[in-house]
């Protein structure tokens, strides 16, 4: 989407005809800091769904003379909002700065990185993913369809089927899928994000202690789609926790080891 007005001296009403119309309402900017405004532009732009994922933002000189700042405020910008996975910046033909598609791996990085750095300690992720689990299985049973939990099932089969063939390195990337799908079936996009992120931290870290597939996952699966199913959270959820737990006892022990032991190697999800 882009929407690129004169700057002169009917800039106010020129943004009040823009906003009228539906588009960005985009303002002439003075301040010291111009690019921290041109990415609150942007950002409000965004809350008010008048940039959508896929919209193109105005050319760069365009947009510059849009807003009344310099050319390097506007791709100071960009980067920025770049770096925060809002917008995604192509070159060639046909390129410009875009607004973003859902990307739960900003999220998942910006985790992951908290928790390398010492600011986050693990025990707090896997509290946090137990409690949107939770939250998640008693979404799902309110507003989960039929087809929901049908594509949930279709998944466990499918893990069942790689673990027979002994396929684990395509078992250990695929296995977050089950919580994408739980997510879905909150009807939560920001449910979504958060499962996706948590579950893929927590799988990363699986990988590093190189993890032989744990036996009962397929079978946990189960019940749990089968309460959701009968409606029944609670049973759900304390099937699932208890798995959870397990997972956390284990990788809590091997984060111990100078060495992980090839022969109690366990893997979830």
């Amino acid at each position: 989407m882009e929407t690129v007005r004169p700057i002169d001296s009917q800039r106010a009403e020129n943004s009040n005809a823009a906003a009228s119309a539906g588009g960005p309402n985009f303002s002439p900017i003075k301040a010291k800091r111009a690019f921290e405004e041109v990415c609150e532009q942007i950002r409000r732009e965004i809350a008010l769904g008048t940039l959508k994922p896929g919209d193109r933002l105005p050319p760069e000189r365009d947009f510059a003379e849009q807003l009344g700042v310099s050319r390097t405020a506007i791709r100071e910008a960009l980067r920025s909002l770049e770096n925060a996975g809002l917008v995604i910046c192509r070159q060639g033909m046909g390129g410009g700065a875009f607004i973003c598609e859902r990307d739960s791996s900003v999220v998942t990085q910006a985790v992951s990185d908290m928790v390398m750095l010492g600011q986050a300690p693990w025990d707090d992720v896997t509290e946090t993913r137990i409690m949107i689990t939770e939250q998640a299985i008693r979404l799902a049973c309110e507003r989960g369809t039929d087809k929901d939990f049908a594509a949930m099932e279709r998944d466990i089969d499918y893990i069942e089927q790689l673990t027979a063939q002994g396929n684990f390195t395509r078992r250990s990337s695929y296995i977050t899928e089950f919580y994408r799908l739980l997510a879905l079936a909150t009807h939560n996009v920001v449910m979504l994000m958060l499962l996706e992120s948590l579950s893929e931290l927590s799988r990363s870290l699986l990988a590093k202690v190189d993890p032989v597939p744990k036996s009962d996952v397929i079978a946990v699966r189960r019940r749990v789609v089968g309460f959701m199913r009968a409606k029944d959270p609670d049973s759900a959820i304390e099937v699932l926790n208890a798995h959870l737990r397990q997972l956390d006892e284990y990788l809590r022990s091997q984060s111990k080891r100078p060495a992980p032991n090839t022969a109690n190697r366990v893997s979830d999800k």
